[in-house]
């Protein structure tokens, strides 16, 4: 098995996987195993979920935005939709070109909160069992231990995750979706907050694969980080040709903090006529003449939730139209397949949403 890489921790706190209440088929969990995968202390289960108010969530979400804007010069708008996505209890997946900062703002972004964190550099021969763990028999005891793969951690960096087959990219779907690995029969639980953060490179570069659909509509948004301003790329210059910048990053939120600001963000109020709107712009995706495959409904369970961390963000109790028109091309291109005709055309799915933008009513 190949170990994943640890770049960051939290409490430092020893961790053994504890499978769910009546599911102990075949496998046994214990504390002897001393896993090196450390998790929060806390979870959310455990923690008073008490609104912060959205004063307090814009406020802390600036202080995290500050924390790794030190790092990633000129895209705040790009640090921004990161820290909505974390606050909306989303899966970020970052695309672009190598060399334009991707790891970069993952490692940044989870290094400004003091809670538990993997990276897993994704290659060809990496296996499932890496990513959710492996029974290992213990001939002391004559049981099977389970042994947590990298999953097992607050945030879990899969760094150019489109290297690895389409095998061990599917061993992310059920903790992606479920906050739950299943091995050997035996189902156990992740720990809250967790978060997937995703880089790849463009599916036409060398030595890639395509991720499957499911993957895709895992993810709340896709964000594509561009090659920097020259100014920026000079204060880049400045600051990180002499050191690293992430040596100098410190947490300044802890995964407490963080499950507090998500309670508060679940707050905002979503009006009937907004989520008619959400619904009626999803909806005009699997219409389109231009598609194949539309949106989801999960689609639009993430769009919503994404719009509430944007009004939270800004300091307001509820959403508004304008939060859902300027998340829906991150938050749903990406899930987009283009007909044979649109592609030949040069079509693109964030041409499409935008069409679908100019022509869909916000209801009243």
């Amino acid at each position: 098995m190949v170990p994943p890489t640890r770049s960051a921790s939290g409490s430092g706190v020893r961790f053994a996987a504890q499978p769910l209440p009546g599911d102990n088929r075949g496998v046994t969990a214990s504390p002897a195993d001393a896993t090196t995968v450390a998790t929060s202390p806390t979870d959310s289960t455990s923690v008073a979920a008490t609104p912060t108010g959205e004063t307090t969530v814009a406020a802390a979400a600036e202080t995290i935005r500050a924390s790794v804007a030190s790092v990633i010069e000129g895209k705040d708008d790009t640090v921004r939709l990161a820290i909505t996505v974390l606050l909306a209890e989303g899966h970020l997946l970052i695309e672009d070109v190598p060399g334009v900062g991707k790891t970069m703002l993952a490692k940044a972004l989870a290094r400004s909160i003091d809670c538990s964190m993997q990276r897993i550099q994704f290659t060809p021969d990496l296996l499932p069992g890496d990513l959710t763990g492996v029974s290992v028999f213990n001939q002391e005891t004559r049981h099977f231990e389970f042994r947590p793969g990298a999953v097992f951690a607050n945030i879990v960096l899969g760094d150019e995750i489109n290297r690895a087959s389409p095998k061990t990219q599917s061993a992310l779907l059920e903790c992606m979706e479920e906050q739950q690995v299943t091995v050997d029969g035996t189902t156990y639980r992740l720990t809250s907050p967790f978060m997937v953060i995703a880089t790849q490179n463009p599916i036409d570069m060398e030595g890639t694969y395509p991720l499957p659909e499911a993957q895709r509509d895992r993810f709340m948004a896709r964000i594509a980080m561009g090659y920097p301003s020259i100014n920026a790329e000079m204060d880049m210059l400045n600051a990180h040709a002499g050191a690293d910048p992430l040596e100098r990053v410190v947490p300044v939120a802890d995964a407490v903090e963080l499950s507090r600001l998500v309670a508060s963000v679940r707050s905002i109020h979503v009006s009937a006529p907004i989520r008619r709107y959400a619904v009626d712009l999803v909806a005009a995706t699997r219409t389109s003449p231009d598609l194949r495959l539309g949106a989801s409904p999960r689609a639009t369970l993430h769009l919503v939730r994404a719009s509430k961390a944007a009004a939270a963000l800004d300091g307001r109790d509820h959403v508004l139209p304008d939060d859902i028109k300027s998340l829906a091309i991150p938050v749903l291109a990406h899930r987009l397949l283009l007909t044979a005709e649109a592609a030949v055309a040069r079509r693109t799915p964030e041409a499409v949403v935008t069409d679908l933008l100019a022509r869909v009513p916000v209801a009243t």
